[in-house]
């Protein structure tokens, strides 16, 4: 019954994720702005919302003992397993859906300057919160300060990608609607509030689905036996990233890599600065080998797309460094779990 529940949670939420591309490109059409503004900021914050919960209920609703400490790992694993999918598995997974048509040599093509633009801000911010994990707790007050310049950073990301649009627009960038809008199929007009409509309907159902496929998977990780902080993780954010997965495949498949490309990296900065900024001020934010084993994990593989970006260019075959990053730190996590566990 679990894995008849996965495949149903997993088509809704591809069905989602169709909806609501379809209608994010018909906004950013309407509305003039670039395809980086449309995917590393519309459609990175919207499918967000799912994964962005979990740490939120996780820490604000425990109810104390050993409950509150098991939801701080739960908080804090996905806080930083989010970025750390997004930035491995997510990147790969891209690769694998184009490789038939491109092959290993064939190259991305998003905009460069905006992808360049969010693994900066990414790695700043990422950088910072992980510079939080060694602070001692006699000098708490520098954690608010590193707090304060993750909130104030994302702003400032926000106004540097939108201020950059009307030069891309202007460029060829502009964000383009290839097929019709799904809702004007049932004889509506395809109008900005039709347009709004057909986004709020794609986000709803997009998060009733990561919901309840989230929920399918801790009853499976339960069943299992892995422990809360290696589910939080690994097991919620494969389910809670799932519209960024579906939506950049969707998008590269189609030769649109600036909103693929856009879509998961903006989501990295949203979730390398607002949301460590939770977690430092509502946990102890300490470093455990898990935890250290994802944050260098996630570095290594956005300093390796930086590297690559550098060159001009990004590879198909690039990606499989990130793949084996993803794979390299499961077997690391789940034999530091079984370790704890033989040890307990």
């Amino acid at each position: 019954m679990i894995y008849v529940e996965l495949t149903f949670f997993l088509v809704l939420i591809l069905i989602a994720a169709l909806i609501f591309t379809n209608a994010l490109e018909h906004l950013g059409a309407r509305i003039g702005i670039s395809e980086g503004v449309t995917g590393s900021v519309f459609a990175a914050v919207g499918t967000a919302m799912p994964e962005t919960m979990i740490p939120i209920l996780a820490l604000f609703f425990s109810s104390g003992g050993d409950a509150e400490t098991g939801r701080q790992a739960i908080g804090v694993g996905a806080i930083l397993g989010a970025p750390l999918l997004l930035s491995t598995l997510a990147m790969f997974l891209m690769a694998v859906a184009v490789f038939p048509a491109r092959k290993p040599t064939g190259a991305f093509q998003p905009e460069t300057s905006g992808l360049r633009r969010d693994l900066n801000f990414f790695l700043i911010a990422f950088g910072f919160a992980t510079a939080a994990l060694f602070m001692p707790h006699s000098m708490r007050w520098l954690d608010y300060v590193i707090c304060a310049f993750l909130v104030a950073l994302y702003p400032v990301y926000i106004w540097r990608t939108v201020r950059a649009s009307s030069a891309l627009v202007e460029g060829g960038h502009g964000t383009e609607a290839d097929n019709p809008l799904l809702l004007s199929r049932l004889a509506l007009p395809t109008n900005m509030s039709v347009v709004l409509m057909q986004i709020a309907i794609g986000l709803a159902v997009l998060i009733v689905g990561a919901e309840g496929f989230i929920h399918s998977i801790e009853s499976l990780s339960d069943r299992l036996g892995i422990s809360a902080l290696i589910l939080s993780l690994l097991i919620a954010p494969l389910a809670s990233e799932m519209p960024e997965k579906v939506n950049s495949i969707i998008w590269v498949r189609r030769q649109r890599d600036t909103l693929a490309f856009g879509n998961v990296t903006g989501a990295m900065v949203f979730q390398g600065s607002l949301l460590p900024a939770l977690g430092i001020l509502a946990t102890s934010w300490q470093p455990t080998p898990a935890i250290l084993g994802s944050v260098i994990a996630t570095l290594i593989a956005a300093v390796w797309l930086r590297l690559m970006l550098m060159r001009g260019y990004l590879r198909v075959w690039q990606m499989g460094l990130n793949g084996a990053l993803y794979a390299g730190y499961i077997v690391t996590a789940l034999t530091l779990s079984s370790w704890s566990g033989s040890m307990g």
